[in-house]
């Protein structure tokens, strides 16, 4: 059975090509990127750029061909939606542009009404086929556990055999022209729990710098802290006790869990850039909803410095109509408390 092969790229474009997110284009000067690493850098030297930057952008750390495997098993179970160009493989994710992309609303991309099936009954089959594609064993047992990542995190983290790689996992589709992810952190979402994950963005195929990416803040992670200080001291004047604060923080943000669903004008209100990266298949990104360390050299959890990284994403203009893939996986410390709601 032939490899699947990538989906097309355009030519790259060394002007940088015009980027937008939910509030319109993002200036020039809100723009950066991400500093890359390399998986088989020391791990004293990735911790410490994790430690300082709230991140870590690895470069090739899963075998391309595991990615692309895991692309076209997604892309044939959506295909009886009508999403794909009719005539293109399945691997490739070539949007059907005849269509109309409100019928492919992406899981997670803030719709309106919270956790409502986005896009209606117009989008019934597509979502349903993108939910059930959580708990298929190509996604679920394979790709999520895959050895490479695994035991990196393993060794990155130190938590050696008590890494738990957790089944609340968010596989995300972004059509060409529907809505991006909004202005977020993952703590938002993680309340129940010691603030103890680590976050693994995996883009699932190559995504173009204009293809919806994930974006982040430049130096997001101390902002990040100061915003969830400032909730907590807020929730706490209100005479709330610990238990009725973690589920009062929402009301400081949108109704679906958001810091700002437009990220040009939260870079603006605080005058630091997005960071962009042209992802190729294999890539992962490493964040967490708090990166917590005493010392540089150490990722060690559970002390007092907090730290949370702030992300969002673009609105996809890929050129060749290529529909993003990505995933959201997390890990914890299974030896300490962690969030356990809606872990099944």
């Amino acid at each position: 059975m032939p490899h699947p092969v990538s989906p097309p790229r355009a030519p790259a474009d060394h002007s940088s090509p015009k980027l937008f997110v939910n509030d319109g284009p993002l200036e020039p000067s809100m723009v950066g990127q991400l500093t890359p690493s390399s998986p088989d850098e020391p791990l004293d030297v990735l911790r410490q750029r994790y430690n300082e930057n709230g991140y870590i952008y690895l470069k090739g750390l899963l075998p391309k061909a595991s990615v692309l495997q895991a692309r076209e098993a997604y892309f044939t179970h959506l295909s009886p939606s009508g999403v794909l160009k009719p005539g293109t493989q399945p691997v490739l994710g070539i949007f059907d542009c005849a269509k109309d992309c409100a019928a492919f609303p992406g899981i997670g991309a803030g719709a309106v009404g919270g956790n409502q099936r986005p896009g209606g009954d117009a989008g019934a089959i597509f979502v349903d086929r993108a939910l059930e594609a959580h708990t298929m064993d190509w996604y679920a047992e394979t790709f999520c556990k895959h050895p490479a990542l695994v035991d990196f995190v393993r060794e990155f983290s130190g938590w050696g055999a008590s890494t738990l790689p957790i089944k609340r996992t968010l596989l995300r589709n972004n059509v060409p022209g529907t809505k991006a992810i909004g202005v977020h952190y993952d703590q938002i979402f993680l309340r129940h729990g010691e603030p103890t994950s680590i976050t693994a963005w995996v883009p699932i195929g190559d995504v173009s710098v204009n293809g919806g990416g994930l974006i982040y803040l430049e130096n997001g992670h101390t902002l990040g802290r100061e915003q969830e200080e400032r909730f907590t001291a807020a929730a706490m004047a209100d005479g709330l006790t610990e238990e009725e604060a973690k589920n009062a923080f929402n009301r400081n943000m949108m109704d679906t869990g958001l810091l700002d669903d437009g990220p040009a004008r939260y870079a603006k209100r605080f005058g630091r850039r997005w960071l962009v990266a042209d992802y190729e298949a294999g890539d992962v990104v490493l964040h967490t909803p708090f990166t917590v360390s005493r010392t540089v050299d150490t990722i060690e959890l559970g002390t007092t410095l907090i730290w949370t990284q702030i992300h969002a994403s673009t609105t996809n203009h890929d050129p060749n109509h290529v529909i993003r893939l990505a995933t959201d996986l997390r890990f914890v410390d299974s030896s300490k408390p962690w969030d356990k709601v809606g872990y099944v």
